[in-house]
């Protein structure tokens, strides 16, 4: 039987943020798709969620200092998945309801605080209403919620799992 270590599980975890991380680079890179600041908000989350598991993968502590780690990455995929709600619930919208397009982020950020800049792009716009691509029916943003969700729930099963499987990690 494998040895499921708390350090094992969380680089794990670690290693399927930076894949979706890597994903997102090859589509804006291999494949020309820009971006909108949704999508750039939820590379943020996921790589704030990678980090998480990276703490834990890297410290590996006791007890319970594994649950600092294990918030921080759930935390993090937690605020992707309401990002990439959001992002999917205004992809849904009709044609009429959906907000006017906005300036690019690198504008607002030079225009406004990082706090206004945050505000308006969670409420979305045009350019965010767009789909882009799509896999099996379900557009990028809509594939990215499910990422979140399954990490968020594999962040709250690696303590049971690492405790499960092995006696002394």
């Amino acid at each position: 039987m494998t040895r499921l270590t708390y350090r094992s599980l969380c680089f794990t975890g670690f290693a399927g943020c930076v894949a979706g991380l890597l994903f997102a680079l090859l589509l804006q890179h291999g494949y020309g798709l820009e971006p909108c600041p949704m999508c750039i908000f939820q590379r943020v989350a996921m790589a704030f969620a990678g980090l998480g598991f990276l703490g834990g993968a890297v410290f590996a502590p006791k007890a319970g200092g594994r649950w600092l780690w294990i918030v921080l990455a759930l935390l993090g995929a937690l605020a992707g998945a309401a990002i990439a709600g959001r992002h999917v619930w205004l992809q849904g919208l009709p044609p009429d309801q959906v907000p006017a397009c906005g300036p690019t982020l690198d504008y607002l950020l030079d225009l406004l605080p990082v706090g206004e800049v945050v505000t308006l792009v969670l409420k979305g716009d045009g350019n965010c209403a767009k789909i882009d691509a799509a896999f099996l029916g379900i557009s990028l943003p809509g594939w990215t919620l499910v990422a979140f969700i399954a990490l968020s729930l594999y962040a709250l099963l690696i303590p049971r799992l690492a405790r499960r499987h092995s006696i002394f990690s």
